[in-house]
Formats: C-alpha cells, structure tokens, sequence
C-alpha cells in the first residue's frame, strides 16, 4: 500500500508495517543495518495529521507511528515515533485493527485526535486514564460499525 492509502484507510490504534523493499544486510554490517533498520519497522498508527498551507509553507498530510518505549521500572524515559508523509517512497501494510469492544483513549491537539492508549475494554480504559491523566483526553469504543465499514470498504487487514 501506498502511505496516502494508510492515511486514508488505516483506523488509529492499527499496527502498520513499512518497508523499502530491500533485504535485511548482515548484522556484522552495523551502519548498512542501522540505516535499513530506519526504513523498515512497524508501528502503532496515533495520529494523523491533514494537509496545512500557510502564506510561506504548505505540507502535505501525514501520519505518525509509535514505535516504542524505552525506561525502566515504569518509567518511560525515550518515546520513539515517527511521522511519514503521504508523499513517502515506502510500503506500508495494515498488520493488525483495532477489535470491536476495544476503547481508545484519544487527547485532542490541534486538529486532530493522537492516540494516547488502547485498552482492551472500558474499564481497563478508565483505569489507565485515573493512573495517565491528560487534559482533554477523552475515551472512544471501537465499534462493530467503524470495523464493517473497513470491511465492506474493502480496508481489512491484508
């Protein structure tokens, strides 16, 4: 798939695959790796971003995957994401939806939601809120709807 299909299709909280579409080197080659490492990964889809024009910058829609966490005893030190732009060379494929019944806690910035959390029912939701509070963050269960409409869409995971 291309990224703008991503953008389009993909519900916040999917698990995406990108790819240059070139083979893992050796792993004695650590800078041919690292480099290959940077193009290729997966990631949870939390946020997307629509296009912005200003008087002296215009950029295109993108989307940001998070990667990871990185710290230690619960305490999250280095949060990896990285954010690609719909004009992106890579492949991106739809690994894994959201389930209907699981709830997503969303914080609303700019223009649009980001993905805090994914729970997977209510109450483990709301526990993870009293525990991460945020300002503006709210909950939004996932629906046998929104999954159907990926379905009948022809969006189902491949």
């Amino acid at each position: 798939m291309y990224a703008h299909t991503i953008y389009d299709c993909a519900s916040l909280g999917s698990v995406i695959r990108y790819s240059d579409g070139t083979a893992r080197p050796p792993a004695r080659f650590r800078k041919k790796l690292s480099a290959w490492e940077s193009r290729n990964g997966t990631g949870r889809l939390v946020k997307k971003e629509p296009p912005r024009s200003r008087a002296t910058y215009s950029s295109p829609a993108c989307f940001t995957l998070h990667e990871g966490d990185f710290g230690e005893g619960g305490i999250i030190v280095v949060s990896v994401r990285r954010t690609w732009s719909v004009e992106s060379d890579l492949c991106f494929e739809i690994i894994e939806r959201p389930a209907i019944g699981m709830v997503r806690a969303l914080q609303d910035i700019a223009d649009s939601p980001e993905l805090l959390h994914l729970a997977r029912d209510r109450e483990a939701a709301e526990r993870w809120l009293a525990n991460n509070p945020h300002s503006r963050a709210y909950l939004e269960e996932i629906s046998a709807d929104e999954v159907d409409a990926d379905v009948i869409e022809g969006r189902a995971a491949a």
